[in-house]
């Protein structure tokens, strides 16, 4: 990564103590955030940084009695931690960033956090349901089956790279077949006219999915990742990607979109450069078509348009240079 990148991103959204900060969403930060951070400054190869957002992650989050941190920290309240359960998705990616940490750094301490998250992370959000390993989104509040019913996800939380370094550090955990209910259930996981999934399925005790219930029926914030996720650790499948790439690529546009899967409706269309991307990655994962020149550079926006414009860019150089 780029060192003026890095530091745009770093300034933009790091704080002096190790927080990131979401700064369109009343300045919290989450375990999402931290993770994300952790991992971009791995790829920036900056070790300070990575330490600074460690110590905050490990003194701040890391409260639960099971290895997993908590997944929200609001600045002006106290205790600061909001709310005491985890979040799946950033679990993933503090455990993949120390890992990536510990070999890029040959520090030992990174990799034994990094395998002891990873056990926890099996212990407590992977759930055997309907003949699979799948992930459930929290410890709490989305695994119904022990009052009949069935399991919510949230298909962006398998962050497939992932699965891929930590089969590397903690071998006896099965992390193939995580990859194997997610691409499954991306492809399945289909609603609407446009064919896309929502943020937040339902797995009934039948396994049939559908949208859950209790959330707002969108593709939204969460899904956009789902192809950057999937590219990112080489799963380029057409027929997977294809609903995706065509609702945002529809009248020639680039914007992705976030749409009501229950009505068909667009609710917004992305303009932000971060989220422009995207859909320019799909374009030349799937058709090779070059990046565009303005999506080529980085100013920061939102936090989280901000890091995927990153993590983009890290995966089109490593995976797709030809589109640079």
């Amino acid at each position: 990564m780029p060192a003026p990148v890095w530091a745009a991103w770093r300034q933009a959204f790091l704080d002096p103590s190790g927080r990131v900060v979401d700064t369109a969403n009343g300045g919290i930060s989450h375990s999402e955030g931290q993770g994300y951070g952790l991992l971009l400054a791995v790829y920036a190869q900056d070790r300070a940084s990575f330490d600074q957002i460690w110590t905050f992650t490990f003194t701040e989050l890391l409260i639960r009695d099971d290895g997993l941190p908590a997944w929200k920290w609001v600045p002006n309240r106290t205790p600061h931690v909001a709310d005491i359960n985890n979040a799946t998705d950033g679990d993933l990616l503090i455990a993949w960033a120390l890992a990536e940490a510990g070999d890029l750094w040959h520090d030992p301490r990174y990799l034994d956090a990094a395998r002891q998250m990873a056990r926890a992370i099996w212990k407590v959000d992977v759930r055997a349901f309907d003949g699979r390993n799948i992930l459930v989104p929290g410890a709490t509040g989305f695994d119904h089956t022990a009052t009949g019913g069935g399991i919510v996800i949230n298909p962006s939380y398998w962050v497939f790279e992932a699965f891929e370094k930590l089969a590397l550090i903690e071998p006896s955990l099965d992390w193939k077949s995580l990859e194997a209910s997610g691409l499954d259930l991306i492809q399945r996981a289909r609603f609407g006219s446009f064919q896309l999934t929502s943020d937040w399925v339902s797995i009934s005790s039948e396994g049939e999915l559908s949208p859950a219930k209790g959330f707002e029926p969108l593709f939204g914030y969460n899904s956009l990742r789902i192809p950057l996720y999937l590219l990112a650790a080489g799963h380029a499948d057409r027929e997977r990607l294809r609903p995706i790439f065509q609702a945002w690529t529809r009248n020639g546009g680039d914007r992705p979109l976030i749409v009501d899967v229950d009505t068909s409706t667009i609710v917004a269309e992305l303009s932000e450069p971060g989220y422009r991307i995207q859909t320019a990655l799909l374009a030349c994962a799937l058709n090779d078509r070059p990046i565009p020149s303005d999506l080529r550079q980085f100013q920061p926006t939102s936090y989280f348009a901000s890091t995927l414009h990153l993590l983009a860019m890290t995966t089109i150089a490593r995976r797709y240079p030809q589109c640079l």
